[in-house]
């Protein structure tokens, strides 16, 4: 029907419609993409332990300032996941991260939940934690400048997992946080994560993600959240990391496939998770999906985090002279999947890749 306002016929009640759909937008604008920044005290501790650095409040600002005033970070990244600490925290001059970001036409986003817990009965599956005020808290993010938010649900692949149980827990649980988000201002970015642990085959983690995916789309109807303001951080389909690993192009075409038959074209945006992927894995596999001959009626672009930093905190090593270096590194990758998320990624003019090409895979990854 020509002229017809969607919106006026959605069932989405909510204030912020039109904020909403503005903001998942701009997040998914060609060519750009989110860094994940949203580490908790504990695992950012890890990232600086691993280059002998102190996990102080004094050195997580150091590492998130420099990555947030890289020159040119604009041009790649679109927004910024943070953790509660760094949404409140100045950088040396005294300047919030939140307004660094937005001064960049960076978008501020916040981590919401509050880890996993065990799932009663099942074969260590879990489901999320973190709505108690909820509400309350989304309401003070975007007081405080966030426009989206992240919620990270965990899935596993074994002989009785995903179970249905878990699979309709962490479902409704993320349809319940996005229609919260939502209510609040915030993009809900959905994420169901299956980690890659395990010897099961790319075919089995196919399955598994369209039975969770097919599920999860049916928990965001059931809560009427506006999907054209939302956007969806999955894994990509891939082998179990203890078996013989999938080929680019499988991963590219059954991914692919996999969010064809289970995620609505209403949704703007799909930001892949990088899952312990090596820094060129995760660029060389975005840039084959978006390089493949098929129909893609979302932006296909990344909100990585370890695929995003794991050079510039190498090249870092918690020494001021090197930030310029850091920088560059960070700037590198941020580049690379920029190139990714268009189907335009080469690597350099004699063929070698731009990137780390060691693992970044974590066992039972927690935040």
């Amino acid at each position: 029907m020509g002229g017809t306002n969607y919106m006026s016929a959605s069932s989405y009640s909510g204030r912020y419609g039109a904020e909403l759909i503005e903001t998942a937008a701009r997040i998914t604008a060609p060519g750009k993409g989110i860094l994940a920044a949203d580490e908790s005290t504990g695992t950012i501790g890890k990232r600086l332990s691993s280059i002998g650095v102190p996990n102080e409040e004094q050195n997580r600002r150091q590492l998130r300032e420099l990555l947030f005033t890289a020159p040119g970070i604009e041009d790649h990244i679109s927004g910024v996941i943070l953790f509660e600490e760094t949404l409140y925290q100045p950088a040396a001059d005294g300047t919030p991260f939140a307004d660094i970001l937005k001064s960049k036409g960076i978008i501020p986003g916040i981590k919401v939940d509050k880890g996993v817990v065990p799932l009663p009965d099942t074969d260590g599956e879990t489901t999320t934690q973190g709505f108690d005020d909820l509400g309350k808290r989304c309401a003070k993010y975007y007081e405080q400048g966030a426009r989206f938010a992240k919620w990270r649900a965990v899935l596993k692949i074994s002989a009785s997992a995903p179970s249905p149980l878990a699979i309709h827990e962490n479902a409704y649980g993320l349809a319940r946080y996005a229609s919260i988000c939502q209510e609040n201002g915030l993009v809900p970015i959905v994420e169901p994560e299956i980690l890659t642990d395990g010897t099961h085959s790319i075919e089995v983690c196919a399955a598994a993600t369209e039975r969770v995916l097919a599920a999860v789309y049916k928990a965001l109807s059931d809560h009427k959240v506006l999907l054209e303001g939302t956007l969806l951080k999955p894994n990509m389909v891939s082998a179990g990391i203890d078996t013989t690993p999938a080929s680019t192009q499988e991963i590219a075409k059954l991914t692919v496939r996999a969010l064809q038959r289970t995620v609505p074209a209403a949704v703007p945006g799909i930001v892949f998770l990088s899952g312990g992927q090596s820094e060129e894995d995760a660029s060389v596999n975005l840039d084959a999906m978006n390089k493949l001959s098929t129909r893609r009626p979302w932006a296909l672009t990344f909100s990585y985090g370890r695929a995003l930093q794991a050079s510039a905190l190498k090249a870092w090593g918690g020494k001021p002279e090197n930030i310029k270096a850091s920088q560059e590194a960070f700037m590198t990758r941020a580049q690379a999947n920029g190139a990714a998320s268009m189907g335009k990624y080469k690597m350099d003019a004699n063929g070698r890749s731009l990137g780390h090409t060691d693992s970044l895979h974590e066992k039972d990854y927690k935040y």
